[in-house]
C-alpha cells in the first residue's frame, strides 16, 4: 500500500449570518496559520464571485499575497483561478508576481468554473468558456518564458508582447487543472497536467473511479508518461470521538448540501452546459440524500484513527496523491472547531502517511 500523501487546507473565506466581512478575513488567516503550525503543507485558496452568502473570496491573488507574508513554508495554492474571466497577460504578471513574493511557494490551480451564472456578472458567455480556457493558459505560458511573443487567437490578440516579471519557479510555478463534470477529466488528461478534483456533484467517491481511470487513458494516449498528481478536495472533520465528529459538522453539512441542489438546480439548460452533464439527474440525486448517506459516502468524519482508514481506503481506491481538506463544509462551523479538527489531522493522522 502506497503511503505518501500531501495535505494541504482548503479555505473559502465563508460568509454565514452571523460574521462580519471583516472578520471573515481575520478568522480564515487565523485558520490559515493554526495549518501551517501543525503541520500542513498547503494552503488553497477558492474563488467565488457574486454569492455574498457563500464566500468574501473573490480576489484569491490578492489574497495569497497576504498569506504569503504571514506563513513561512506552506505551499499556497489557487483552487482554482477562474482564467476565462480575466485577460491572461494580466494573469501571468499578478501570478509571476506572487510567486516572487512568496519565493517559490505558489501552485497554480486553474479551471473554468461550473456555473455560468458567474459568467453572466462578468457579462461573458459561459459556451465560449472552454476555448477562452485553452487560450489563456496558452498566453500565460507563453507569457512566462521571459521572451517576446505575438498570439492571435480566436479571442485573445497580442503583438510582440515582453511580459514581466518572470517566475521564480522555472520554467514556471507547478500548473493542476481543476474537475468537476466528467468531461473534463479526459481533457486534463490529454493536456498532461495534474488533475485537482472537485467532487461535489457525484454522490459517493467511487463514483470518481471511472473517471479517474478515463483521465490516467487520455493521459498515456497523449504520450504523457511518469507519475502524476492527483489532488482530491474533500470534506475532512477530525474529533476526539466519533459522537462529536458526526454532530458537530452535521447542521453545516446539511446545509451545504441544501445550497448545493438549489445551485446545481439553477444551472440546469443553461447555455454551455454540455449534453453530457445531465444537472437535473445530478441534483435529483444529491436532494435524495440523507446525513448518514452523505457520512458513508461523500465526506470523511471521524476520529483520527478511522479517518486514517477511510484516507487510505480512498488512496487505495482512487489512486489520489493529495488530500485538499475542507473541515469547513456549509460554512457555518464554529472556528474554535475548525481549528482542533486542522491540529487533530495534522499531528494526528498526517503522519501516517509519510
Amino acid at each position: 500500500m502506497e503511503l505518501n500523501l500531501e495535505f494541504g487546507l482548503f479555505v473559502e473565506y465563508p460568509s454565514n449570518e452571523t460574521t462580519t466581512q471583516a472578520q471573515i478575513f481575520k478568522d480564515s488567516m487565523e485558520l490559515i496559520e493554526a495549518a501551517e503550525e501543525s503541520g500542513s503543507e498547503g494552503i488553497w485558496l477558492a474563488e467565488y464571485h457574486f454569492d455574498p452568502s457563500r464566500s468574501v473570496l473573490s480576489a484569491p491573488i490578492t489574497v495569497a499575497g497576504a498569506v504569503a507574508a504571514r506563513t513561512k513554508n506552506v505551499k499556497i495554492g489557487l483552487a482554482v483561478h477562474v482564467l476565462p474571466l480575466r485577460n491572461p497577460v494580466r494573469i501571468a504578471e499578478e501570478v509571476a508576481t506572487l510567486d516572487h513574493l512568496s519565493e517559490g511557494r505558489l501552485d497554480f490551480g486553474v479551471g473554468r468554473a461550473a456555473f455560468p451564472r458567474i459568467y453572466r456578472g462578468y457579462g461573458a458567455n459561459y459556451a465560449e468558456s472552454r476555448e477562452r480556457f485553452d487560450e489563456c493558459l496558452e498566453v500565460i505560458l507563453r507569457s512566462w518564458t521571459g521572451e517576446p511573443f505575438s498570439f492571435h487567437g480566436k479571442y485573445y490578440d497580442y503583438e510582440d508582447l515582453s511580459v514581466t516579471p518572470t517566475p521564480v519557479q522555472k520554467p514556471h510555478p507547478p500548473i493542476r487543472i481543476g474537475a468537476t463534470s466528467a468531461d473534463t477529466f479526459e481533457l486534463v488528461g490529454r493536456m498532461g497536467y495534474p488533475i485537482f478534483i472537485n467532487p461535489s456533484r457525484v454522490t459517493t467517491m467511487m463514483d470518481l473511479k471511472p473517471m479517474i481511470a478515463e483521465f490516467h487513458e487520455a493521459r498515456r494516449k497523449a504520450g504523457h508518461t511518469g507519475q502524476v498528481d492527483v489532488g482530491l478536495r474533500i470534506p475532512v472533520y477530525v474529533a476526539e470521538t466519533e459522537e462529536k465528529a458526526y454532530s458537530e459538522p452535521k447542521y453545516s453539512t446539511m446545509f451545504q448540501m441544501e445550497r448545493l441542489v438549489r445551485v446545481v438546480k439553477e444551472s440546469i439548460n443553461q447555455e454551455g452546459i454540455t449534453v453530457g452533464d445531465d444537472r437535473r439527474a445530478q441534483a435529483e440525486r444529491l436532494e435524495s440524500l440523507t446525513y448518514e448517506d452523505v457520512l458513508a459516502n461523500m465526506v470523511v468524519y471521524g476520529t483520527p484513527e478511522s479517518v486514517v482508514d477511510r484516507l487510505q481506503q480512498l488512496q487505495e481506491e482512487l489512486g489520489i496523491t493529495q488530500v485538499i481538506y475542507e473541515v469547513n463544509f456549509g460554512c457555518n462551523v464554529p472556528l474554535e472547531h475548525q481549528i482542533k479538527s486542522v491540529r487533530l489531522l495534522n499531528e494526528k493522522v498526517a503522519p501516517n502517511f509519510k
